[in-house]
């Protein structure tokens, strides 16, 4: 049974241990101090971000953040979902659609009618569960140099 936790002081280990897992995935560190600057914006209550944890028979499993910022062409704000991890050990068990349902869920409660997140195009394995609980938009994402 997955149990899904907003994020407190007392999980900052496990989160720690899964947030750097998933840096690894995209091949990139971070140091202590954004460590520390990240978990205490997740934490923090504001209406900016918001950090859950699951837990899988007591064992953290997996992590997502989520971002609420303005749109333009709408009143409402909307949520990125800018992490989603995921355990190897835990994987194809249900956490991540149980991760990104309390994104929609936590978005809906904050009046964010939409939420967008992106992914690697070789991504193939989370894409099926995106592909199932989304849509894939036309948009390629572009960044400065």
């Amino acid at each position: 049974m997955v149990s899904i936790y907003k994020l407190e002081n007392t999980h900052k280990a496990e989160w720690a241990r899964l947030w750097e897992q998933y840096l690894a995935f995209y091949e990139t560190q971070k140091s202590s101090d954004i460590f520390d600057l990240t978990f205490s914006r997740l934490i923090k209550e504001n209406e900016e971000c918001e950090g859950y944890i699951a837990f899988v028979d007591g064992k953290a499993a997996g992590i997502v953040h989520c971002i609420f910022h303005l749109h333009l062409w709408q009143e409402e704000r909307i949520c990125y979902l800018q992490d989603l991890f995921v355990d190897e050990d835990y994987r194809n068990c249900g956490v991540a659609r149980k991760l990104i349902e309390q994104v929609y869920a936590c978005a809906d409660e904050k009046n964010a009618k939409n939420v967008y997140w992106m992914t690697q195009s070789f991504n193939t394995t989370a894409r099926k569960l995106y592909d199932k609980i989304g849509v894939e938009t036309p948009f390629i994402k572009y960044a400065r140099p």
